[in-house]
């Protein structure tokens, strides 16, 4: 299996510190491990999964969806305005 960043994923990512980039790879490494472990939505974003964790004491919501055997990352990001965010970006792809 090969995981996939988007380039708006690449670029929060990038502003994270050292602490939040290794608590970030744990819960990409569980959602790598188990599928099923987030929740897929409805709609217009069928086809997506999102995942939920706290860095801290902020929760942070992962979208991700599997294409064929590989994962692609697709947004990361705090829960406002993250579903609209996610869905302008999914119909300028």
């Amino acid at each position: 299996m090969k995981i996939f960043q988007s380039r708006s994923f690449e670029r929060k990512v990038k502003k994270f510190s050292k602490p939040e980039k290794t608590v970030l790879d744990k819960q990409i490494r569980k959602i790598a491990g188990n599928a099923s472990v987030g929740v897929e939505k409805k709609g217009d974003l069928r086809g997506v999964y999102v995942y939920k964790f706290k860095i801290k004491s902020i929760q942070y919501l992962i979208a991700y969806r599997f294409i064929g055997e590989d994962l692609e990352l697709i947004m990361i990001g705090p829960h406002e305005n993250y579903y609209r965010e996610l869905k302008t970006y999914l119909k300028t792809r």
